[in-house]
C-alpha cells in the first residue's frame, strides 16, 4: 500500500459496526460538523468528486471496478481532503455518511449528488431520475450545495422529462437558498452506446439550456466539460454569466501534462471559478494522489500558494483520529 494511503486507511468493519449499532451517529456528526462558506477568500473552488459509484460507474484509472473498493476510495478521499487547497467533496449520501463518521468533512464544502438514476450502460441511462439527495435532505444535513446531471438526447423523448424534473429541482434548491451545480451534456447513441458530444456547438447549447432552468438562476452554477478543442472554451463560456466549474474528465483520464494544460487555460476564463475532479485525481496512473491533487490546487488557487508542493508534495499529514469509528457501541 502507498504509505500516504496507509496514513489515511479506513477500517470498514469499524464503520459497519458503528452504522449497525448507532445509525443516529450520522445525523449527530452532520449536526456538529464545522462548516465554511462555499467559496474561500479567493472565490475559487477545488472539489473532489466521488458520486460515480451510485450510478454504477465503478471504473477508474487502470481498473474497471477500482471504485468498488469502498475502503480504498475513502482512503483516497481522506488523503485528498487533507491537502491544502482542496475545498470540499461532491458525493452521494452513502459516501458522505462515511466521511462524516470519519471526521473528514470538518471545515469543508459538501455537495450532495441528487440524480443518480441513469445507471451506466443501462437502456434507461438517460432517465436521470432523482434517486439521491432531495433539497430538503441537503438542508437537514447542513450541506452546502447540490449537484444534478442533465443529459439531453434530442432523439430521446425522455429527455424532456429529465429537463422538467431538473428545472423543478433548481426551483426547490433556490427556495432553500442552496446552490445547485447543474452538469449539462448533449448526448446521442451510436450503435447502442451513449456518446457525449464535446464539440463547441453542443457544449454551448447545453450551457444555454441549463442556464435557463427554473424560475430563478440566482443559485445555479454550471459544471462544464472542457471542449474537444480547448481554444473553444472562451466562446463556449461566453454563453452564460452563471459561475462555472470545470469537469475533471471521464474514466481513464490521467492528469498528465495535456490535461493540466487544458485545465490551466480554461481556469483563466472570467466566469470559471474552479474545478470539480474525481477519478483523474483520486486514481492517477502513478498512484500519487497527493501530487495530483496538489497540482490541481495550484492551478485553481494560484501557483504561489502551492509553490514547493507541486513537484515534491512530500508525505501527507494524517487527519485527526476518526470520530467515533472503532469505538465500541
Amino acid at each position: 500500500m502507498n504509505p500516504a494511503h496507509a496514513a489515511h486507511a479506513v477500517d470498514p468493519a469499524a464503520l459497519a459496526r458503528l452504522r449497525a449499532h448507532r445509525p443516529e451517529a450520522v445525523a449527530e456528526a452532520a449536526a456538529r460538523r464545522v462548516r465554511r462558506p462555499l467559496l474561500g477568500r479567493d472565490g475559487r473552488l477545488l472539489i473532489l468528486a466521488a458520486d460515480h459509484p451510485a450510478r454504477g460507474a465503478l471504473g477508474a484509472g487502470r481498473g474497471d471496478r477500482a471504485m468498488a473498493d469502498r475502503a480504498g476510495l475513502l482512503a483516497r478521499l481522506r488523503l485528498g481532503l487533507s491537502r491544502p487547497g482542496v475545498d470540499g467533496v461532491l458525493a452521494s449520501a452513502d459516501v458522505l455518511d462515511d466521511l462524516l463518521l470519519l471526521g473528514a468533512l470538518e471545515g469543508k464544502a459538501v455537495i450532495g449528488s441528487m440524480n443518480r438514476g441513469g445507471l451506466a450502460g443501462a437502456a434507461f441511462e438517460l432517465d436521470d431520475r432523482f434517486t439521491g439527495f432531495r433539497p430538503e435532505d441537503l438542508a437537514r444535513s447542513r450541506y452546502d450545495a447540490g449537484k444534478l446531471l442533465l443529459r439531453l438526447d434530442y432523439d430521446d423523448p425522455g429527455s424532456l422529462t429529465t429537463l422538467h424534473t431538473a428545472a423543478r429541482a433548481v426551483d426547490a434548491m433556490a427556495a432553500l437558498r442552496l446552490p445547485v451545480f447543474v452538469e449539462p451534456f448533449r448526448c446521442r447513441r451510436v450503435g447502442g452506446e451513449l456518446r457525449t458530444d464535446l464539440g463547441a456547438a453542443a457544449v454551448t447549447t447545453s450551457l444555454a439550456v441549463a442556464s435557463g432552468l427554473g424560475g430563478t438562476s440566482a443559485y445555479t452554477w454550471l459544471k462544464v466539460p472542457v471542449t474537444e478543442d480547448p481554444e473553444d472554451m472562451a466562446r463556449v463560456t461566453a454563453a452564460t454569466t452563471l459561475p462555472v466549474v470545470l469537469l475533471g474528465g471521464p474514466a481513464g483520464t490521467a492528469p498528465g501534462e495535456t490535461t493540466y494544460e487544458r485545465w490551466r487555460s480554461a481556469l483563466a476564463l472570467p466566469t470559471v471559478r474552479g474545478l470539480v475532479a474525481g477519478r483523474a485525481l483520486l486514481y492517477p496512473p502513478d498512484g500519487d494522489v497527493a501530487a495530483a491533487v496538489d497540482t490541481a490546487a495550484a492551478l485553481v488557487h494560484g501557483e504561489a500558494r502551492h509553490e514547493g508542493t507541486r513537484a515534491l508534495p512530500g508525505p501527507s499529514r494524517g487527519l485527526p483520529a476518526p470520530r467515533g469509528v472503532g469505538d465500541e457501541p
